[in-house]
């Protein structure tokens, strides 16, 4: 869990201190630290959600073979 809470300090920092860097504006930055990290967080679950459908069409699964029922 520490690790998680520091990667998103880390995270807010970045996006912060960029769009400080670009815009001079603290306000914008605030705004953009804050929104960024949670539209990134909806984008991520998509990108998952299509890898898994791209793995499960190209993973090579062997045929499973009919095993005759004995009676």
């Amino acid at each position: 869990m520490l690790k998680t809470f520091t990667f998103a300090i880390l995270h807010f920092s970045v996006a912060f201190g960029i769009t400080y860097l670009l815009t001079g504006s603290i306000g914008i930055s605030s705004t953009v630290a804050l929104v960024e990290p949670m539209v990134n967080t909806v984008a991520f679950y998509f990108h998952e959600k299509a890898w898994k459908h791209y793995e499960n069409r190209h993973t090579d699964k062997p045929q499973e073979k009919a095993v005759p029922h004995c009676a």
